[in-house]
């Protein structure tokens, strides 16, 4: 169950608040991140580090070879003692002798560097080479890349496959993560369709499938996905009863003859933090407290105004219950004028160019195909951005 900070989610709903204050009042809905587990390594995959990488022995923890050749003591024609390989013991390693060596194996004591198999030449016993072999000389230090007890990485950070990699090299068998927070999500509409063509009165659901990877993207696990028809009784017990964190609804925001969304979080003791923000799409969206802890996001049922509910209120709370720092907003050119909304932040899906930031078209509150090839959305303010000009974006999930 999440925490509430109550000293910083506002005492009263924001309604239609700015689109920056929306964000913000979504991440600061959980005061803290959900509590800390102790995960195998390959559980741990996509979850967040609860606290610092520290290594756990020197890397490497002892001196090795940087490649094969021959690990030489004192300067040369060496007599050659034998081989070396990785993972075998190894002994010292008198002045004027040398032993075959294979890259990763440790380096004999006293040995003074490593000579590269395409330098030298064996002829029987003896090791020859040009020149002399320097101190060090394509050695890996023991050390060189940590020391032990060195803080690697830091909490927040997300455990991907070359973190793991990490962690096991430097000594770790488990790691402590955050929980992901659990998501159900509740497609709300007598007019959906899972499969086929869209008839009379019908549409296809295109949010059952574009959701889930998005929210899992944010370090959420998804418990449960259904369909909820237009009844109030139906919806209010789908909430009430959730095991999850977080429920994401679809549909049901705005103030038509079936949306009880409203309805059914009075009926269920919810709070309100957020109800409406002024961006286009998507500004029906809600942020609700129910009464255990958990939350409640209502995204808009068109297509796009989800997406912009998704961005806007559902990943900033779930990157802070997964214990991430989420994407910030950056300042990019602008090739050709966004068009802005006359009051409201409009979110509008963009290409990147050489020229600088180009509008997709297809952008309307119902429209996914711009989104299929948008690679940002630009935040555009009232009125909005001249060619020339700057605009901040934020990645599309």
């Amino acid at each position: 169950m999440t925490t509430v900070a109550r000293e910083t989610v506002p005492g009263t709903t924001l309604r239609h608040c700015p689109w920056p204050q929306a964000r913000r009042a979504a991440r600061l809905a959980a005061r803290q991140p959900l509590p800390a587990v102790g995960l195998a390594l390959g559980a741990a995959l996509g979850q967040s580090l609860a606290e610092p990488l520290a290594a756990l022995t020197d890397l490497p923890a002892f001196d090795t070879s940087a490649m094969d050749g021959w690990a030489v003591a004192g300067p040369g024609p060496w007599r050659l003692t034998g081989r070396l390989l990785a993972g075998e013991p190894c002994t010292p390693l008198a002045d004027g002798t040398a032993v075959q060596i294979a890259t990763g194996a440790q380096l004999p004591p006293g040995a003074t560097g490593v000579l590269r198999r395409e330098h030298g030449r064996a002829d029987g016993a003896v090791l020859s080479g040009p020149g002399g072999v320097t101190p060090g000389q394509d050695v890996r230090p023991r050390g060189q890349e940590c020391r032990r007890g060195e803080p690697l990485l830091p909490a927040g950070t997300v455990v991907t496959p070359a973190v793991l990699g990490l962690a096991a090299a430097c000594g770790h068998d488990r790691l402590t993560v955050h929980r992901r927070p659990t998501v159900e999500l509740l497609l709300l509409g007598d007019e959906l369709l899972d499969a086929g063509l869209p008839g009379p009165g019908l549409v296809r659901d295109a949010l059952g499938p574009l959701l889930p990877p998005w929210l899992s993207a944010a370090g959420a696990e998804l418990v449960g996905r259904r369909r909820v028809g237009d009844d109030f009784g139906l919806l209010r017990d789908a909430i009430r009863h959730s095991p999850a964190d977080v429920v994401v609804t679809t549909g049901g925001t705005a103030a038509g003859p079936v949306d009880f969304l409203h309805e059914a979080l009075v009926a269920v003791g919810a709070r309100l933090l957020v109800d409406g923000v002024a961006v286009r799409p998507g500004h029906p969206m809600l942020l609700a407290e129910l009464p255990d802890g958990r939350h409640l996001v209502g995204l808009p049922g068109n297509p796009l105004a989800a997406v912009a509910g998704t961005v806007t209120l559902a990943l900033p709370l779930l990157h802070r219950l997964a214990g991430r720092p989420g994407p910030d907003l950056r300042t990019e050119p602008v090739a050709v004028a966004l068009p802005g909304h006359p009051d409201d932040t409009r979110l509008l899906p963009v290409l990147r160019t050489g020229r600088g930031l180009v509008p997709l078209a297809f952008d309307g509150p119902a429209m996914l195909r711009g989104l299929a090839l948008a690679e940002a959305f630009a935040v555009v303010p009232p009125g909005g951005v001249p060619a020339g000009g700057r605009a901040e974006t934020l990645e599309t999930p």
